[in-house]
């Protein structure tokens, strides 16, 4: 399994939004920030069923990825994977364990009425990094 460099592990563990990037029907690019968390070389997104991504992913499951250092811009982790696991089983508690560790323990994420929380799980299969923690930002 391609895994994560010690280097850049430490943003896995911050609040960097990921970005992901899945194919539309015609072929073209549809990008999306999200929150994210990762369990066992995984990386677990959440979004609602129905949405464009949720629809993207059913399609195709080949995905594009970056997380940016909140700290540091020009320091990031870019994967390319596989989307191996849809389930909607724990999809609002997923959520709202995102939704935690966003906004912190005394936010819960609002349910939806109709709304169906559903989990992503990533298996990446290339990853690449740029920067070092030391590096500083241009001023």
């Amino acid at each position: 399994m391609v895994s994560i460099p010690e280097s850049h592990a430490d943003i896995l563990e911050s609040i960097a939004l990921l970005h992901i990037g899945t194919a539309n029907d015609d072929g073209s690019p549809q990008v999306t920030p999200l929150w994210f968390n990762h369990k066992d070389g995984h990386i677990l997104i959440n979004s609602a069923k129905g949405r464009k991504k949720d629809r993207n992913m059913r399609a195709r499951s080949a995905v594009g990825l970056c997380i940016v250092d909140p700290d540091n811009a020009y320091r990031y982790i870019g994967m390319q994977g596989n989307v191996v696991e849809i389930t909607e089983e724990g999809g609002y508690d997923h959520i709202n364990e995102l939704c935690h560790k966003y906004r912190g323990p005394e936010h819960d994420f609002p349910k939806n009425p109709g709304e169906v929380r559903v989990i992503y799980k990533i298996k990446p299969t290339r990853v690449w990094t740029m920067g070092k923690k030391q590096d500083k930002q241009l001023e």
